[in-house]
């Protein structure tokens, strides 16, 4: 699962508008408002991180930031942490994240220890069902608190967390952007008329983007993936534009659903012919099956 949302998020977040809209929606206004999007520089790229021994891929974006008549290049660190679990561990992780960045600007010369370290929003993207339990700053962890005189000694980093699966439909209808939209069908995911409704809102959106060819297309790519993920059985082949297929979009989940249904239905059937004395009749007439379907059923179990 990580995987597959790790690389669709990261395209996502290749494109500056969906950082601009992460950073406007979904993070706190009054950093939103210092800055200035125009000036986003990408520097997404490999930082080797060896006390976890893995390679990192995340999304790293720099902005200019203005306050107090000084303008200064902010780095906009986000990770994306799709996983089924929450990792309590995220406070020391991204600790150490941000020293092998920081390492990694010193390594290559966008900066000397003379000139000094630029500032790091960490951004924690999470989409996983469970609350997001975990630190939000490593001083937390330091349990129990130590003494006034040992508390300037101890290490301190916050990350802004988004946690996507916690935000409700009309939370993210009031953030008419793609991205919301993306999370919207990403909370729709086990229900498939919720997401039925999630695309009709996605589209929507769409045609009212000005620039919405560019949008359709990085929309479309990523809702391609997310349906081969889901398992859906859909050509996508045939899927070039959120917009333009609609219909035929709509046709193929409305069919999923009928095929889900189907399935479930068939799936009670053989527990009550496993597990009760019900006749074909009664069973077909509970499940809404025909019953020759019943009695077919009861042939493939028998054997």
């Amino acid at each position: 699962m990580a995987k597959h949302h790790d690389t669709g998020y990261k395209e996502l977040f290749s494109h500056p508008e969906f950082v601009q809209q992460l950073i406007e929606g979904f993070v706190s206004s009054e950093i939103a408002e210092l800055m200035d999007f125009t000036t986003l520089k990408n520097h997404s790229g490999n930082y080797i991180t060896p006390l976890f021994e893995e390679r990192l891929e995340d999304v790293v974006w720099s902005v200019e930031v203005a306050w107090q008549g000084l303008t200064q290049r902010v780095f906009l660190y986000i990770l994306l942490e799709f996983q089924s679990s929450v990792d309590l561990r995220m406070p020391i992780r991204l600790l150490h994240y941000v020293a092998c960045f920081y390492d990694h600007l010193l390594k290559t010369d966008v900066t000397t220890p003379a000139k000094g370290l630029p500032p790091v929003l960490p951004i924690v993207l999470y989409n996983g069902t469970r609350p997001w339990t975990a630190c939000e700053d490593v001083y937390q962890m330091v349990q129990p608190e130590p003494p006034a005189f040992l508390r300037v000694y101890q290490p301190h980093l916050r990350y802004y967390l988004v946690d996507e699966g916690r935000y409700t439909d009309e939370e993210l209808a009031e953030r008419p952007t793609p991205l919301s939209g993306v999370f919207g069908i990403e909370n729709a995911t086990g229900d498939r008329q919720a997401l039925q409704r999630a695309v009709d809102r996605i589209v929507a959106i769409i045609q009212a983007d000005p620039n919405k060819r560019r949008t359709d297309e990085i929309v479309t790519r990523w809702l391609k993936r997310h349906l081969q993920w889901l398992g859906t059985g859909f050509n996508l082949e045939r899927l070039n534009s959120v917009m333009e297929d609609k219909e035929m979009l709509a046709e193929n989940l409305e069919n999923w659903a009928k095929k889900e249904r189907q399935e479930a239905r068939r799936e009670i059937a053989c527990n009550l012919i496993q597990t009760t004395e019900l006749d074909d009749a009664t069973i077909a007439h509970a499940t809404g099956l025909p019953q020759a379907e019943i009695a077919a059923l009861r042939r493939e179990l028998e054997h």
